[in-house]
């Protein structure tokens, strides 16, 4: 009984200091440095109360083992009281972490995540082949997305402006759902799962330039809430 009055209250402890440390450098409060007058930010706070709300409930529905039961309860209630916020900072970690060092760019916007991979480390020159060498960083991103369930991915492909416009429409397209394709192959969700062909018509640099070609030249797989998830606890 001891014990597991120790792993319930270590579990809460855990959970609530989770919330206060997960804050993202993208969130809105830390870009404006503001607290509430408790000096706890509401993902913080919310993450807190679902924390022990979640390890109360794990330790009644685990009755064999109730510091098991905490456990899992207060991770699963912190990220549910600290609304969806929370959840994409934990996914954005997760992403950093793994796509450090592969060339893959992350970003984060609000509730919004976006990964940008460039076209010289996916593909060939005019093809839409996965090259060898990325299939390690999408199987992490494929695990990463089974894992984080609860937003749509969105993969839209981009060319820079040379070559006819429909070609490059159509490679754009190919090299979105070749991605796509190579997820749905390592288990994600097809629910989840739309893909998009941009050509050039959306330039993230100068095509007058060989490194601003190369910039366009890219995939970008966009991470979004899914309909009906808890959103804007992040902000104060």
């Amino acid at each position: 009984m001891k014990l597991s009055s120790r792993l319930i209250l270590s579990a809460v402890a855990i959970a609530m200091l989770s919330g206060c440390a997960s804050q993202s450098p993208y969130d809105q409060s830390a870009q404006t440095g503001q607290t509430e007058s408790t000096g706890m930010n509401k993902t913080a706070k919310y993450g807190g109360l679902g924390a022990l709300a979640g390890a109360a409930a794990g330790a009644l529905i685990n009755h064999d083992n109730r510091g098991k039961g905490a456990l899992i309860g207060a991770a699963v209630g912190g990220a549910a009281g600290a609304g969806y916020g929370y959840y994409a900072n934990k996914q954005e970690e997760q992403l950093r972490q793994q796509m450090q060092g592969t060339g893959v760019e992350v970003q984060r916007q609000g509730d919004d995540i976006k990964l940008i991979m460039p076209g010289n480390i996916t593909f060939a020159t005019a093809s839409a082949d996965i090259s060898s060498d990325f299939y390690s960083p999408l199987n992490n991103l494929a695990n990463s997305f089974k894992q984080f369930d609860q937003n749509s991915i969105e993969i839209v492909g981009h060319t820079d402006n040379v070559g006819g416009y429909q070609y490059n429409m159509g490679l754009s397209q190919r090299r979105a759902q070749s991605v796509a394709n190579y997820l749905l192959s390592q288990g994600v969700n097809p629910s989840r799962v739309t893909t998009r062909g941009a050509g050039p018509d959306q330039p993230i640099a100068s095509n007058s330039s060989d490194a601003g070609r190369q910039q366009n030249r890219r995939v970008e797989i966009n991470l979004r809430p899914l309909p009906g998830a808890q959103t804007g606890t992040t902000q104060q």
